[in-house]
């Protein structure tokens, strides 16, 4: 098998969100709101707990008020707001405003840290002229994440799921990806952290290599073997 194309999922494969402790600290600190730090630690607990932060923790249990939303999140950037907010709204906070700001932050640049190797494979896959599509189950737009970090130019293709109202583990998603980079699905590799989500590309018939969701530091060269496969 040549490989000729790589797809990427994007949270907990290439980058990885920032702990829940400084995801609330930043949306206190952009509302001027304070907490003491036995209060900030409990509040980024309990959100933790109720899977309010996107990249983070899976729920402990979806409210069913939430369930319809919960499944479709990232079908459209409607429902995953909504999905979202609705989880951390079953935590009290000290501003209703929070709710919101909590969502906005999760979107930004600096609440996203690449990988130790991201950098490396992605370019490394560049130079051996091996097409890089990121396929992403999301509610809203990553490009600005790839830009800040400087990865975007290793990128020939985002495939996000809130932009086609499909999300993975349909094998559609996986098609537009190997579409868009001009490849033949059996001569491509999807590398991704969620087997049952990522999994969905073998229907295709892609490859499909899978990464552990860990911490940025506790995870420094899971992608490197990507560059080995494509040789």
């Amino acid at each position: 098998m040549t490989i000729k194309g790589v797809l990427f999922d994007f949270s907990g494969t290439l980058f990885r969100i920032e702990p829940a402790g400084s995801w609330l600290q930043a949306a206190l600190g952009g509302l001027g709101v304070a907490l003491t730090d036995a209060e900030s630690e409990r509040v980024a607990a309990a959100l933790e707990r109720a899977g309010a932060l996107p990249g983070g923790a899976a729920p402990h249990t979806v409210p069913e008020h939430l369930a319809t939303a919960w499944a479709a999140r990232d079908r459209s950037a409607g429902l995953h707001r909504a999905a979202f907010t609705g989880l951390a709204r079953e935590v009290p906070l000290p501003d209703p405003r929070l709710y919101d700001a909590l969502y906005e932050r999760h979107m930004a640049p600096a609440a996203w840290h690449p990988y130790p190797d991201a950098a490396e494979v992605l370019a490394g896959l560049r130079e051996r002229g091996v097409g890089v599509a990121v396929v992403s189950n999301i509610g809203w737009d990553l490009r600005p994440v790839f830009r800040a970090h400087g990865l975007d130019r290793h990128v020939d293709a985002y495939v996000l799921s809130y932009e086609h109202g499909i999300q993975k583990p349909d094998a559609r998603l996986f098609a537009v990806a190997c579409d868009a980079l001009g490849v033949d699905p059996r001569d491509a590799l999807m590398v991704g952290d969620d087997r049952r989500a990522d999994g969905g590309a073998a229907d295709l018939g892609c490859a499909v290599r899978f990464v552990d969701r860990r911490e940025v530091e506790r995870r420094p060269d899971a992608l490197r073997p990507v560059l080995d496969l494509v040789g």
